[in-house]
């Protein structure tokens, strides 16, 4: 039997969409305050801080999505997501690595956003769905 963390259904309530849309529209503004730090274009003594907000906002984002559609976790966009965050967990913790961690990340999102959603919905874990079962049943 499918887990909830498996099945292709979609959740929702009031609002959903517009919260999405300020999480995103915050991360991107952490985004771009944690590239001008690392790039030193702004000089500041906070870059973990900034890392934190991109951090915090980007599991904001992921849970979200991964409570709006639980099968996102399985999903290429889902599990790019995850490494995403492992990577800017681990840019905050190692200096040295921060810059090209950044880029890697940078380059990854462009990827996995303007690849063809067969590509980013792709089931890569191959967890098969309730729905998938009653289907061949049929």
């Amino acid at each position: 039997m499918a887990t909830d963390c498996t099945r292709n259904t979609l959740r929702d309530f009031r609002g959903r969409r517009w919260l999405s849309v300020f999480l995103r529209s915050a991360h991107l503004v952490a985004v771009i305050a944690f590239a001008a730090v690392l790039l030193q274009a702004t000089p500041t003594p906070l870059q973990e801080l900034n890392g934190s907000a991109v951090l915090l906002t980007g599991v904001l984002i992921w849970l979200l999505d991964l409570w709006h559609k639980p099968g996102h976790l399985v999903e290429g966009a889902g599990l790019s997501m995850l490494l995403k965050l492992a990577l800017i967990a681990w840019m905050i913790l190692s200096p040295d690595l921060r810059v090209p961690l950044f880029w890697i990340i940078v380059v990854w999102s462009a990827v996995f956003s303007h690849a063809p959603s067969s590509f980013r919905n792709a089931r890569l874990l191959h967890a098969e769905l309730a729905e998938d079962r009653q289907a061949k049943k049929m």
